[in-house]
């Protein structure tokens, strides 16, 4: 088939169909032509590729992170001793009886005798009366570890709930670490459960109004579901490389579906313009291969090349968080050029069917558009003023981002509409807790195990004199069987968020344990304990922030300037990139920090922003901001090599782009708003975080800061080094697109 280069020749002449440049299409292309000359295939082939992705899950499943894989720093060493040694804390969970009295008495009697009998409970302890007298706590120790004790809570939940019902004047309730695990999780599957059913609907619904027609609309759905399918059970088998830190499934719904059905709309509304051109299904698919195509591998490549910034964190979590939406991405991308075509050349014009006669009408509409030529009116006739207003505004938007305040996620930010975190708070109430602990571990050899012991207690004695330690506490020292492993337990009269927690870890690291412990030969030190795994998670994203930003950054540069061969496209997209980026931290620290949108959002604020939010967002915008951008930046580079001056190259390019972009945009807002009505804070803070900046960049960016200063460039928008330049016997053209090598 030879497809009529007219259409796609920069100066409007047909191209010599002899010249050796052009005898070989780009790969997008070659890609499309076989899957559209062989769609069952295709189809078939990515069907096969789905099954067995799922099958790799079902029979791997996805490998879980441990407590010990996810530690940080010096904190993270000190667990893998203790875990060495056997000196792990244990478990405890918490029955608490109100009102206190002789009912009460007996409740937890019959608590007692029942927790006792279990094989999961390694001591039940004496109930204790509240200071207040108000209330009854029965103290059990379980008898797994940390790791496990999870599943085994839910023996003890049972009981607890057994003894209600025998006395249903009293209010029998538990919380403890494992319970308050347990329920949480739920709670996340539970909302992430509604999201998965309440995404489809809603971006079909959005698809709808963007196409006017039904299969049109469910062959995006389509490719994103299969996409999230086929990313799970691949990281299924990439687990047990880089296992899971909890919340990888959860990442890979809300990129997959965002990006799955924009490369799909991209390349869809391409093909379905150029056959409202004239052109036959197969040239469309051609042509839509060449430019949004090339436009998505591009898109896909940023995405995966931001999200890999993260593996320099050096941490379990983001590791396993950097996988998953890679694979996600690098599988939507594969979808939309393989079996994509595949579809459409089976579909050919029936895509467009069942058409939804309202929607049809106005998504098809044949007279030229006027409103995205009035919004862009301002930024394109004066270029200069827009630009510093729509900066300024962005900036201002910004400026509470200065303030952010940071904290690890902890009870405090979880919803009090879950039971149990109503009974925690209760707990709390009547037995008020007393601040964190620090965990002194020393591992040395078995003949020092005396010494070390003695290096503790002295240990123990210096903390007696400092106000920074807990004086009502009795420090407690163990050893392991094999005296190899030795423990100091020591309170802290202050929660572990605080700076008085951490100013004692400072002195406990820096003075008391050098003077003591450190003197002891052959002896290896590390402090764990709430304090400590903050302080030591806080300082590995600190160090690491520079590297991955720069890391980034000057990728994105790299990228963008090689594919368009224009330096200054490349660090505009860097500048226009990192605008969105701050504005949306802005609204973050507005919305979670000074809790103006409380009632709005349905939360209760506690003044900060979860500690990994900032980054993580930072990577994954940067890497979603590039959709919008190579595509929009693509149609004026097309523009503007037929010649057209640059403002109109501009006008052109984002008003032809205006309807994908915009449907686009609303899909990802959409999908990503889901998250924010999630009751999980973390989650919430995510869901808000990416809508508000897709929203910045799909309406402020482009309307307004892109075409002013791309407009106030000209001509140098496309300025490049000798070196990078095409050749000058090349047709001088878009290098993104390759409009000029279909064929």
């Amino acid at each position: 088939m030879v497809i009529d280069r007219s259409i796609i020749c920069p100066e409007g002449r047909p191209v010599s169909h002899t010249s050796s440049r052009y005898s070989r299409p780009p790969v997008t292309v070659r890609i499309a032509r076989w899957s559209a000359t062989h769609p069952g295939r295709a189809i078939g082939g990515w069907f096969a590729f789905v099954v067995l992705c799922l099958a790799a899950m079902s029979v791997a499943g996805i490998q879980q992170a441990s407590q010990l894989e996810l530690g940080i720093g010096e904190a993270g060493r000190a667990d893998r001793m203790l875990d060495e040694g056997g000196l792990e804390a244990p478990v405890t969970e918490n029955v608490l009886i109100t009102p206190a009295g002789a009912d009460a008495d007996a409740a937890a009697a019959d608590v007692a005798d029942a927790m006792a009998a279990l094989p999961g409970v390694a001591a039940v302890g004496d109930p204790l009366a509240s200071p207040d007298g108000g209330s009854v706590t029965v103290p059990v120790t379980m008898a797994a570890d940390e790791e496990h004790a999870e599943d085994e809570v839910q023996a003890l939940l049972d009981v607890t709930a057994g003894v209600q019902e025998q006395y249903p004047d009293l209010r029998v309730e538990q919380a403890g670490e494992a319970s308050v695990t347990k329920g949480f999780f739920a709670l996340l599957e539970e909302d992430l459960g509604m999201i998965a059913m309440l995404s489809l609907p809603v971006t079909l619904i959005v698809l709808l109004v963007a196409f006017g027609a039904i299969l049109a609309a469910g062959v995006p759905v389509l490719l994103a579901i299969s996409s999230v399918a086929s990313a799970v059970g691949l990281y299924a088998v990439a687990s047990y490389a880089v296992p899971d830190g909890g919340t990888v499934t959860h990442l890979v719904l809300l990129i997959g579906m965002a990006v799955g059905v924009d490369y799909s709309l991209f390349y869809l509304r391409r093909e379905r313009e150029e056959r409202a051109r004239g052109r036959s299904t197969r040239e469309a698919i051609e042509i839509a291969a060449a430019t949004s195509g090339h436009s998505v591998v591009v898109s896909g490549l940023a995405v995966a090349v931001s999200m890999a910034g993260l593996y320099l964190a050096a941490d379990v979590n983001f590791a396993s968080m950097a996988t998953g939406a890679i694979l996600v991405v690098a599988i939507a991308v594969a979808g939309s050029l393989t079996v994509l075509p595949a579809l459409l050349a089976k579909l050919g014009h029936r895509i467009d069917r069942p058409r939804v006669p309202l929607l049809w009408r106005l998504t098809n509409q044949q007279r030229p558009p006027r409103f995205w030529p009035a919004i862009l009116r301002p930024a394109l006739r004066r270029p200069a003023v827009t630009l510093v207003v729509s900066v300024l505004a962005l900036l201002a938007l910004a400026a509470p981002a200065l303030n952010l305040k940071l904290s690890n996620p902890d009870e405090s930010a979880f919803p009090r509409s879950l039971p149990v975190m109503q009974t925690y708070d209760r707990l709390v109430e009547a037995f008020p807790s007393t601040g964190a602990a620090h965990v002194v571990v020393v591992e040395a050899p078995a003949a020092a195990a005396g010494e070390v012991r003695t290096a503790l207690e002295e240990l123990a004695e210096r903390t007696g004199d400092d106000d920074g330690f807990a004086h009502d506490q009795e420090p407690v020292i163990a050893q392991s069987d094999d005296g190899r492993f030795s423990s100091l337990r020591v309170g802290v009269p202050f929660g572990p968020e605080t700076d008085e927690a951490r100013a004692s870890l400072d002195v406990l690291r820096g003075d008391l344990i050098p003077a003591t412990v450190g003197t002891v030969a052959g002896a290896s030190t590390a402090v764990t304990g709430e304090v400590a795994g903050g302080v030591d998670y806080n300082d590995n994203l600190a160090s690491k922030l520079p590297w991955i930003i720069a890391f980034v950054l000057v990728l994105a540069f790299v990228m963008m300037t090689v594919t368009f061969r224009s330096v200054v496209v490349g660090l505009t997209t860097v500048f226009v990139n990192l605008l969105s980026t701050v504005a949306a931290f802005g609204v973050l620290a507005l919305v979670f920090q000074y809790s103006w949108a409380e009632g709005l959002l349905d939360f209760t604020s506690n003044g900060t922003v979860v500690v990994w939010i900032p980054l993580f967002l930072f990577v994954i915008l940067f890497g979603l901001s590039m959709d919008y951008h190579v595509f929009v930046v693509s149609r004026i580079r097309e523009a503007a090599a037929r010649g057209l001056p640059i403002r109109d190259a501009v006008r052109e390019g984002i008003t032809t782009s205006a309807g994908t972009v915009t449907s686009a945009a609303l899909v990802m807002v959409a999908v990503f708003g889901l998250f924010a009505a999630m009751r999980v804070l973390e989650m919430k803070q995510m869901g808000v975080g990416l809508a508000v900046a897709v929203l910045i960049d799909a309406v402020v960016i482009r309307a307004l800061v892109l075409p002013a200063l791309m407009a106030l460039l000209g001509s140098a928008n496309w300025w490049a080094p000798r070196w990078l330049r095409r050749p000058p016997s090349a047709v001088a053209t878009d290098p993104a697109t390759e409009l000029t090598r279909v064929g």
